[in-house]
């Protein structure tokens, strides 16, 4: 249950990765600052803000928005800090409010991964203040907790910054506020407004009908919003169902409850009344969830087409337009979600940029459905590095062409699915096979980790040996645990844990059924995963209701050469790259 908390009041933090989202009225500015355990700024390096939005463990939007979702890794923090400060401002110079007094009060919420909302904070009683520190995270005796702060600042940054300690807080006020305003000023003209709606009917759907301040920040929200919408429609389908049923057994019991009614007229005509009556009400659930579904199924033919690559189904055109972006989005689709009782209706299934979580591709067929009872062991094998290969390939595409090195661990050297990783020329260096290649690859890449952490904890970055590949590291692994001996297995661990907050990534393709032999020992390691099946199988829940969602991993169609010519393209930038 989400903790309502007031001014002042805090609360312990379950969980150390979490998301902050923020819901204000009107476009703001959000950002995080870093302190010492005297609430004090180090320097102009401890801020993440829309000029500069990423830090150790910290991750912010990078324009002003109505919608913001922060992502916060306190494990990843430099040791120094004992507190963090989310805030927020009104962006000035664009002729927006120059006060919170003006606008609605903001939200502030922190949730988990799963996007279940540990506490919300209502920011109430603003005035003049045209910034306000919302939110505190401190650490109290090596835990963390939550505090509700709103304090505002009528000086707006300049004075927030000040109060933090920081002598330039005025130049780097000036810094933010102007990236602000640039972003302001690039962002894409609002959506179209749709065409007028017949007397009686729902308004036509619009591409990017939802709040931010680029079309690709507007679709994901739309996307998002049309997970929920789907999710709470259903919702209230089921909720009546078992209404109905339950209203249907209470009558019966009612009229049954004298033996002497149990058999005969009166109890067939009390059944038929019943059974009746709940045909009724499920008819009339029925008929609101086919409006809502139908609703969403007319903003899907909408939204679909308009995706940009990093969102879209292999089978769309945009994929023939492709170009190596220059920066990173801020979601990749992982594949599709759906519900029983509306198969047809496939949500995207969108995952934030970077990768907070590691990749689990089960190839095997306890865990699954019935559909991976369906296949033999080494087709489901097969389709899991296919799938492997399909959402390798969409992480390449979506970064720059130096920013993302991919490497792949391949015990018995047979490749399989992964081929087009590595007759693409995309991989950072040939498959590792056997043991000592899976040794040297995980002993590499364990270094970097504990190298990079290092630097950022005493915050020389610049010290880093010359060799450091800097780029995002994903490692795919295949038919784990073969090759694996326990060090091996204990380097994996550690890149699970502490990899994704220094730019290392996991992709393992496994059955845990292959790793019994380990008992416990991998429990953290799948649980530190997000699993995906190479089939579809219900095993996703909501956020919100808890639905059992049915993943698909929607791969290219067989006879597409759309993958092959996307790594081709990837290829041949990375080598005018290198140039």
């Amino acid at each position: 249950m989400t903790v309502e908390l007031i001014r002042g009041q805090n609360h312990p933090l379950p969980e150390t990765r979490l998301e902050i989202r923020v819901s204000a009225g009107q476009p703001i500015a959000a950002g995080v600052t870093l302190n010492d355990e005297h609430g004090r700024m180090r320097d102009a390096t401890w801020i993440a803000h829309p000029a500069s939005p990423r830090l150790p463990g910290v991750e912010v939007s990078k324009q002003a928005a109505a919608d913001h979702r922060l992502a916060v890794d306190l494990d990843a923090l430099p040791a120094a800090v004992h507190r963090v400060n989310v805030l927020l401002a009104l962006p000035t110079g664009v002729g927006g409010p120059a006060s919170f007094g003006a606008v609605a009060p903001p939200t502030a919420a922190v949730t988990g991964l799963d996007g279940a909302a540990i506490v919300s904070y209502h920011i109430i009683d603003l005035d003049a203040e045209s910034a306000v520190v919302a939110l505190e995270l401190y650490r109290r005796n090596d835990a963390w907790k939550v505090r509700a702060v709103g304090q505002g600042f009528a000086g707006g940054l300049t004075a927030m910054l000040h109060d933090q300690g920081l002598p330039e807080a005025e130049e780097l006020a000036a810094t933010i506020n102007a990236a602000v305003a640039s972003g302001i000023a690039r962002a894409v003209a609002p959506a179209p407004p749709p065409p007028p709606a017949q007397p009686g009917q729902p308004g036509q759907p619009v591409a990017g009908d939802a709040t931010g301040w680029s079309m690709d920040e507007r679709l994901y929200n739309q996307v998002w919003g049309m997970f929920e919408d789907l999710a709470r429609a259903t919702a209230a389908y089921r909720s009546a169902v078992d209404f109905a049923d339950s209203r249907m057994d209470r009558e019966l019991d009612g009229v049954l409850s004298d033996p002497r009614n149990r058999v005969g007229p009166v109890a067939d005509a009390a059944r038929a009344k019943a059974q009746a009556k709940r045909a009724q009400l499920v008819d009339q659930a029925r008929a609101a969830l086919d409006r809502d579904v139908t609703q969403l199924v007319a903003e899907s033919e909408v939204v679909e087409p308009a995706l940009p690559p990093a969102y879209a189904r292999w089978d769309n055109p945009c994929w023939h337009a492709y170009k190596v972006p220059d920066e990173v989005p801020m979601a990749l689709r992982l594949g599709d979600l759906s519900l029983p009782e509306h198969v047809g209706l496939r949500i995207p299934m969108l995952m934030r940029m970077p990768l907070q979580r590691g990749l689990w591709i089960d190839s095997g067929r306890g865990g699954g459905g019935m559909e991976a009872a369906l296949h033999d062991s080494e087709d489901l094998r097969r389709r899991a590095a296919e799938t492997a290969t399909a959402i390798a390939a969409r992480l390449l595409a979506v970064h720059p062409a130096d920013g993302l090195s991919v490497r792949v661990i391949d015990p018995t050297g047979t490749v399989g699915g992964l081929a087009p990783l590595v007759e693409a020329g995309v991989l950072a260096e040939p498959p590792a096979v056997g043991e000592a290649g899976v040794a040297a690859t995980l002993a590499g890449l364990t270094q970097r980790v504990d190298l990079v952490q290092m630097a950022i904890r005493s915050g020389a970055g610049d010290a880093l040996p010359p060799d450091i590949d800097l780029a995002e590291q994903l490692l795919i692994v295949r038919d784990f645990p073969h090759g694996f001996d326990d060090r091996g297995v204990t380097h994996l661990r550690y890149l699970a844990d502490e990899g994704a907050s220094v730019g290392v990534h996991l992709m393992i393709i496994g059955d845990r059924e292959d790793a019994r032999a380990y008992g416990p020992l991998l429990d953290p390691l799948w649980r530190a995963l997000l699993r995906i099946t190479p089939v579809p199988d219900d095993h996703l829940a909501d956020p919100w209701v808890g639905h059992a969602w049915t993943y698909d991993p929607g791969l290219p169609p067989p006879s597409s050469g759309i993958l092959p010519q996307i790594l081709r393209q990837v290829a041949a930038a990375r080598q005018r790259t290198e140039h």
